[in-house]
């Protein structure tokens, strides 16, 4: 994925016992974030950043997905611990995650492993990549991508 470049055409599975096709994800600002594992802190942080700020997003009409690999289940219960309003996309297979070059080697514990590098993308109402974040730090994250959906219109 470079800037310039569309959603792509890949459907997936989301919270609320829906399916979600990326590419017809157009006519309003798209927020993309792709998250570890649910329920960790930092995953946990980044998504009460994304839930504190939601009013602030929804004035710019912008929607917000985060992304991982953790199945259906666990992404409801993660959503409703945490009253995200905003759905979570399951992407088990790392069809999407992989789209994105997201799965990178990285250290957790001391350990090498293979998963999935914090990272934010932003697409403009027409479906046009505008913005990407990667290897994402959580604090004042949210508020920088608020900053690039406002800058949008």
């Amino acid at each position: 994925m470079k800037l310039g470049d569309r959603l792509p055409a890949i459907t997936l599975a989301a919270t609320g016992q829906q399916t979600v096709l990326l590419s017809a994800q157009v006519g309003h600002p798209l927020v993309l974030y792709f998250y570890p594992r649910d329920d960790t802190p930092g995953c946990r942080q980044e998504g009460e950043d994304f839930r504190n700020h939601f009013s602030k997003f929804q004035k710019q009409q912008a929607v917000i997905l985060g992304v991982s690999q953790d199945n259906l289940a666990d992404h409801e219960r993660f959503k409703a611990r945490y009253q995200f309003p905003f759905d979570l996309l399951s992407d088990p297979e790392g069809n999407l995650c992989n789209a994105f070059d997201v799965i990178k080697p990285k250290m957790v514990f001391g350990k090498p492993v293979i998963g999935i590098q914090r990272s934010t993308f932003l697409f403009d109402s027409q479906g046009l990549l505008y913005r990407e974040w990667r290897n994402v730090k959580v604090p004042d994250h949210v508020l920088e991508v608020l900053a690039a959906v406002q800058s949008l219109t």
